[in-house]
């Protein structure tokens, strides 16, 4: 059994809907600070695809706990999305059970637009151990959004995550379960001169060992090929940057290509 919930700040139930494989919310009120969507599932771990925001694309997740609970942005959490999303009198909420094709297919499993900082049930999830100045527009999820307009940075749709200047800044993607990878694919934000860009990175894998790649100078993505491993999550670490002025690399979108494990 699916459920999709809008709750207030105390987590009064404003609005509510369960079926058992697909369930559809529409909320005919305008959001207010402090509101959330809620869902659940009677079965776990599940696969499902969820779009919590009409203004936003549905996204593949693994549910690892009965409830996910999804803040409405407001304030300065907003500016890292769409102007467009959580507005109005009027959303529509989707969640259903993923296809078996969809579960098996090859795909980028890093994406998960839904992602936020207190996410530790819908995967896949990112954390990072800087974020310039705590803003949102740099914050780590920015990097597994889907988004990868890079020629500028700051306000939606130029989020990225930002190192806060520290040379120890590394980036994880936390899958949720073992996943099989193969593929990386790096986009920098590129918004040149004012940033810099990273000449090497070395990817880290649970195992204990790692993968060193080169970048160019580019606002391509850039990709890095990887002997088939099985992982439950990628770092993103010893991040050395290029002899350019500049002292603002940063990241705008990291992918991870691979396939289920089981």
């Amino acid at each position: 059994m699916l459920t999709l919930e809008v709750q207030d700040e105390q987590g009064l139930v404003k609005a509510s809907r369960s079926e058992n494989t697909h369930v559809k919310l529409v909320y005919p009120k305008g959001y207010e600070p402090g509101d959330a969507v809620v869902l659940r599932s009677t079965e776990v771990p599940v696969y499902l695809v969820i779009q919590l925001e009409d203004s936003m694309p549905a996204a593949f997740i693994y549910l690892s706990e009965e409830a996910f609970r999804f803040a409405i942005p407001y304030g300065e959490k907003k500016v890292s999305y769409s102007p467009k999303s959580f507005t109005g009198e009027m959303h529509v909420i989707n969640a259903r059970a993923a296809l078996p094709e969809e579960i098996q297919a090859y795909k980028n499993l890093a994406l998960n637009p839904y992602d936020q900082h207190s996410n530790s049930s819908c995967y896949p999830h990112a954390a990072a151990n800087a974020e310039t100045r705590g803003e949102s527009v740099f914050a780590a999820r920015n990097a597994i959004n889907g988004n990868t307009a890079n020629d500028s940075h700051g306000e939606w749709p130029y989020e990225s995550w930002g190192i806060n200047g520290r040379d120890d800044a590394e980036i994880t993607v936390y899958f949720g379960r073992s996943v099989i990878i193969d593929k990386v694919n790096l986009t920098l934000r590129a918004d040149f001169p004012h940033d810099n860009y990273w000449e090497q990175v070395t990817l880290y894998f649970p195992d204990g060992s790692s993968h060193t790649a080169s970048l160019v100078k580019t606002h391509q993505p850039q990709v890095i090929t990887l002997a088939p491993r099985t992982v439950d999550r990628v770092t993103l670490g010893e991040l050395i940057k290029s002899d350019d002025p500049s002292p603002f690399p940063a990241l705008t979108q990291i992918e991870v290509y691979g396939r289920e494990a089981n």
